[in-house]
């Protein structure tokens, strides 16, 4: 295994302890810097990015306007090349042989973490098979901020980036992750958020617990909790919600019932609902809660209401 040694820009390497035995390759090329930018407050940017952004030969950005206001702000020169999803595997190469021949490169997005949901995979890919030294810059990230504040599990979740933006294939992947035991973090579009919603809440189950976190870190920054179905329902009336950045982190699935006991909750729950409601919808209800099939319930439920009434 090589291991190629990426010294922050601008610092010392750190210590290595005493009688540790360490085979590094020290690369002499240029370096590629993944530095994060705020997702909102410009307060978010490290003291250490703010180095590396005003030292660095070049900053490949998402888009040079909205970082040329950044670095405006912050009174940093350093020349601006665009790189986004339209373009980077063709620029990509170009940055290599520049880093190649010396030059140190920072990839910044529009906000938060590049490669995460948005461009610089290709060219952290390209520099690493090519022996170039890539230097992480942490700092903000959308998706950790939401989990950080959800109040749902965070030991282990599962980062679904953006949902397909068509309805069929929307549902389909939901179906997929339907099972899904770990806390779930999805971005949205802020016109797609009632569709998705909706789609969540028949699919993951209408009292799966949920938060969106809206405009993170910036002036209108609002946290909604509640359940998939409350929060489905409360899109339809909230206009607020479809507006700026949004993250939804929804709890993983409950652990499967052993057939069994699946079977005796779905009993209990359609006895209590089937006195209340009408049967097609007593099932949906209850295959909701109890986690079984739409058909199954709607079979059972059959079969219960078929019992009650013989003599």
């Amino acid at each position: 295994m090589d291991v190629v040694a990426s010294l922050p820009y601008a610092a010392h390497p750190p210590a290595f302890g005493e009688g540790a035995d360490y085979t590094v390759a020290i690369n002499p090329v240029g370096r590629l810097y993944v530095v994060a930018t705020p997702i909102g407050n410009l307060g978010d940017l490290s003291p250490r990015a703010r180095e590396v952004l005003g030292g660095c030969t070049l900053i490949a950005a998402e888009d040079t306007r909205h970082t040329g206001a950044l670095l405006r702000h912050f009174g940093i020169a350093t020349p601006l090349v665009s790189l986004h999803d339209h373009n980077e595997r063709q620029r990509a190469p170009e940055l290599l042989a520049r880093m190649q021949a010396g030059a140190d490169i920072a990839l910044v997005s529009d906000a938060g973490t590049p490669a995460i949901s948005d461009p610089g995979y290709e060219l952290v890919r390209a520099a690493a098979a090519a022996g170039v030294g890539v230097v992480a810059v942490p700092g903000p990230c959308a998706a950790v901020a939401a989990l950080s504040v959800a109040a749902l599990p965070t030991d282990r979740f599962c980062f679904e980036g953006f949902l397909p933006a068509r309805a069929g294939a929307r549902r389909a992947r939901l179906g997929v992750l339907g099972d899904e035991a770990r806390t779930l973090v999805f971005y949205e579009s802020p016109h797609r958020i009632g569709a998705m919603l909706g789609d969540c809440a028949a699919a993951l189950g209408r009292e799966r617990a949920a938060v969106i976190a809206r405009e993170l870190t910036k002036l209108h920054e609002t946290l909604y909790r509640g359940s998939l179905g409350e929060l489905s329902l409360h899109s339809a009336t909230d206009a607020a919600i479809g507006r700026g950045e949004l993250v939804v982190v929804i709890a993983g699935a409950p652990p499967a019932l052993p057939a069994a006991a699946a079977l005796g909750e779905l009993d209990r729950v359609l006895e209590l609902l089937l006195a209340e409601l009408p049967l097609k919808q007593a099932a949906q209800l209850a295959a909701a809660i109890v986690r079984v099939g739409d058909n199954a319930a709607y079979r059972r439920a059959l079969e219960l209401r078929s019992a009650a009434r013989e003599p």
